[in-house]
C-alpha cells in the first residue's frame, strides 16, 4: 500500500486519514505527503489526524507527524489525534513537543543575615545526625568483640601502612621545622634576657604537650582523612556501602571500626617520632644561632622532658586521631550524588577534621590546666 495522507475538509474541521506505511523505509514519501497535506488545510480552525489505517510505523514517522501537529497547533489551530491505533498514538505522543517559555529565574541574593539564620537553622539536625553516627560507632564496638568476624580486620595492617607509614615522612618534616621555628623563636625571645639555656625547656614543653599532637593530627587530617573521606564518598557513590548492606555487613563495623582503630594506633606513634625530631630542629637552630654546645643543649632537654611533659601531649593523640577517622567516614558516609559530591564531602571532611582537633587540644588544654598537670 503507498504512503498517502488524504485531508477530508468540513467546513473549518479536517480529518487527515494516513494510510500505509509511515516508517523510515517510506520517509521520503511521508515527508511529501505531510507538506502536501499541510498545504491542504488553509483557513481550518482544527485538525484531526485518523491512524487507524496506518500499516506500520516507526519512529520516523511519528516524528513528521508529530512535528505537523506542532506546526498545526503553533498556528493557533487544535490539533489532535485519533483512531484505533494505539502504538501509533503513543509515538506520535512521545515526539511531540510542548513548547512553553519559562520565565527566567529570579536570583535571590541572601543577605548575611540570612545565610547565618539559615545555617544555625540546620546546627540541630547536623548535630543530631553527628551524635547518631557517634553512637552507632560506640555501640559497634562491643558487637564487634562479641562477633569480630563482623569487622575487616585484615585490612587493618594495610591502613596502618598508608595512615601510619606512608604519613611518616610528611610529619616528620613538619615537626622538624615546628621543632626548628620553636628554637629560633626562644633564642629571639630569651637572648634579651640572657636566658638561652631556657630555649631547651621551652622546646619540649611547647612541643611536647601542645604543638607535637596538633601538627601531626593536622598534617594526617589533611593527607590521610582527605583519603579515607574520598574512598568512602566513592565507595557510597558506587553503591559499594549498598552491595555490603545487602550481604548483612554493617558498613560501620566492617570499614569505620578498622580505620578509627589504625588512626588510633599511627597517630601517638607518629607523634612521638615528630618531638623525637623537634629535638633534633631545636638543637639545630640552638647550637648554629647561639653559643651553646650539643652537650649543654642535650642536658637541658633531658632535665625538661618529663612524665608530665610526654603524657600529656601522647594522651591527646589518640582522641585527635578518633576525631578525625569519625568525621572522615562520617562525611563519606553521607555523600549522595556524582563525582562533585566526592569532592565537596572531602572538601568539608578536612576543614572539619582540623578544626575538631584545634578544638579538642584546647579542651585538653584546659583540662589539664585546671587539673595542675
Amino acid at each position: 500500500m503507498s504512503v498517502a495522507l488524504r485531508a477530508d475538509r468540513e467546513g473549518g474541521h479536517a480529518i487527515l486519514v494516513a494510510t500505509g506505511p509511515f516508517d523510515l523505509a517510506h520517509a521520503r514519501e511521508v515527508t511529501q505527503a505531510v507538506g502536501d497535506a499541510e498545504a491542504s488545510l488553509n483557513g481550518c480552525r482544527s485538525v484531526d489526524v485518523e491512524l487507524a489505517q496506518i500499516d506500520r510505523i516507526d519512529g520516523a514517522g511519528a516524528v513528521l507527524l508529530a512535528r505537523l501537529l506542532d506546526r498545526l497547533e503553533a498556528d493557533g489551530r487544535q490539533a489532535s489525534v485519533k483512531g484505533d491505533n494505539p502504538e501509533a498514538a503513543r509515538l506520535i505522543a512521545l515526539y511531540r513537543e510542548r513548547r512553553t517559555v519559562l520565565p527566567a529565574p529570579q536570583i535571590r541574593t541572601k543577605n548575611p543575615l540570612t545565610r547565618i539564620g539559615a545555617v544555625v537553622a540546620h546546627l540541630p539536625g547536623k548535630a543530631n545526625d553527628a551524635f547518631d553516627f557517634i553512637g552507632r560507632c560506640a555501640v559497634a564496638i562491643p558487637k564487634a568483640a562479641v562477633t569480630p568476624s563482623s569487622v575487616d580486620w585484615r585490612s587493618l595492617p594495610r591502613l596502618m601502612q598508608e595512615i601510619g607509614a606512608d604519613a611518616l615522612p610528611v610529619t616528620s618534616a613538619a615537626n622538624l621545622v615546628v621543632g626548628i621555628i620553636i628554637g629560633l623563636l626562644g633564642i629571639s625571645e630569651l637572648g634579651r634576657f640572657g636566658a638561652i639555656s631556657y630555649v631547651p625547656e621551652l622546646v619540649v614543653v611547647a612541643h611536647f604537650r601542645e604543638l607535637g599532637p596538633l601538627v601531626t593530627a593536622i598534617v594526617v587530617a589533611g593527607r590521610s582523612g582527605a583519603g579515607l573521606a574520598s574512598k568512602m564518598a566513592t565507595m557510597k557513590v558506587s553503591e559499594e556501602i549498598d552491595a555490603l548492606r545487602s550481604m548483612g555487613f554493617d558498613p560501620v563495623m566492617w570499614l569505620v571500626l578498622p580505620r578509627c582503630l589504625a588512626l588510633a594506633v599511627t597517630v601517638p606513634l607518629l607523634t612521638w617520632v615528630g618531638d623525637l625530631l623537634a629535638l633534633v630542629g631545636g638543637l639545630v637552630a640552638t647550637v648554629v644561632m647561639t653559643d651553646m654546645t650539643p652537650h649543654a643543649y642535650m642536658e637541658g632537654t633531658l632535665k625538661a622532658i618529663t612524665a608530665s611533659n610526654l603524657l600529656t601531649g601522647l594522651i591527646k593523640a589518640p582522641f585527635l586521631a578518633l576525631a578525625i577517622g569519625l568525621i572522615a567516614c562520617g562525611q563519606g558516609l553521607l555523600t549522595r550524588g556524582g563525582a562533585a559530591a566526592v569532592g565537596a564531602r572531602t572538601t568539608t571532611a578536612v576543614v572539619l577534621s582540623i578544626f575538631s582537633t584545634i578544638v579538642i587540644s584546647a579542651l585538653f588544654t584546659l583540662f589539664f590546666a585546671l587539673m595542675g598537670a
